[in-house]
Order: C-alpha cells, then sequence, then structure tokens
C-alpha cells in the first residue's frame, strides 16, 4: 500500500526502507499437479513469513496433501530461515515446486 508523504517518517511496517522489511513474491513453479507460488516477508534480514500465494487444489486429493503439506513446508522455511528444506513425504511436487518458488523469492529479496 502505497504511504502519503505526509506520513512517510512513521513506522507502520508497510514495507519502508525504514522498518527493513520487504515482502517478495517468488516465481510460480508449474509442478505435474499445478502450480506453486509463496511470497515472503523479511524483516531486519530474517525470514519472518512465508505464505503460499497458488498451490494445486484442483481435487479433494491435492487439497488434501496440501493442507498437511503446506503448513509443514512454511515451519520448515521459517526454522531453516532458507529453501533447505525437507520434502514433505506424500506432497514431493508441492515441495519441490515450494522450495524453487522460496529460493527465487529469496534471491530476489537479495537474502
Amino acid at each position: 500500500l502505497p504511504v502519503p508523504s505526509s506520513s512517510a517518517s512513521a513506522s507502520s511496517g508497510t514495507g519502508s526502507a525504514a522498518t527493513g522489511t520487504k515482502t517478495v513474491t517468488g516465481d510460480t513453479v508449474q509442478t505435474r499437479w499445478g502450480p506453486v507460488q509463496v511470497r515472503i516477508t523479511i524483516k531486519d534480514g530474517k525470514l519472518t513469513e512465508v505464505t503460499a500465494v497458488t498451490y494445486p487444489t484442483d481435487n479433494p486429493r491435492d487439497q488434501e496433501i496440501n493442507s498437511y503439506a503446506i503448513p509443514r513446508l512454511r515451519t520448515e522455511a521459517l526454522q531453516a530461515q532458507s529453501a533447505d528444506i525437507d520434502t514433505v513425504s506424500g506432497a514431493t511436487y508441492t515441495s519441490d515446486g515450494y522450495r524453487q518458488s522460496l529460493q527465487s523469492a529469496l534471491d530476489s529479496a537479495g537474502s
């Protein structure tokens, strides 16, 4: 969100350089079961949030797999502070796509 110039000095956490926070969306990675894309937030050089923006949900099996895989991948990424995370059993394609999108976001963020 754009910050009005009159309040640019306020510490609002919206991504201004003063707060040291940046949000970056990774590449969309095409997997066998559909696209995977993540968005990250880095604050003061630390990965503070990872959100799966896009992931396979076309059928009940995709929804079931990703209902446990996506939260697990997020937790691992935040703990590792990198894309060096384990594959979630039963969700190999989603895990691979998540890692690739996460790495592209980290690269774009300069981490």
